[in-house]
């Protein structure tokens, strides 16, 4: 799989999932007191899906492609990070909690190996 569909795909599920938290499951989220993290999950998503298809787009034009450390670290701060959050927010399951971070220290590392190295 391309590094280019991985972001789209990302990218979908961000809007579908934000906008099934705002209309499918508002009730859930609202009797689990828990909006503002669903809300938190779908904007690091969807940020990240949208800067996974700027890198994803470089990458391609340079020939390389989802080998690129960016995309891994990307995927995976979304998947724990949102994920996190997401699963959280419909289940109140508060042993998550030490996931999130994990999530946040791959964008993190992401951003920091961008600053640095680049698309090398």
């Amino acid at each position: 799989m391309t590094a280019i569909r991985i972001a789209a795909i990302l990218g979908f599920l961000a809007v579908a999932l934000g906008a099934f938290g705002a209309h499918g499951l508002k009730e859930t989220l609202e009797a689990n007191g828990r909006m503002e993290e669903w809300k938190t999950a779908s904007l690091y998503h969807l940020v990240h899906a949208v800067a996974l298809l700027g890198v994803a787009t470089a990458l391609a034009s340079s020939g390389g492609g989802v080998h690129s450390p960016v995309v891994w670290l990307f995927t995976a701060g979304i998947v724990l990070f949102s994920g996190s959050l997401y699963y959280l927010s419909l289940t109140n399951a508060k042993w998550v909690w030490p996931i999130t971070p994990l999530g946040g220290l791959c964008f993190l590392a992401g951003w920091l190996y961008l600053a640095v190295r680049g698309l090398k």
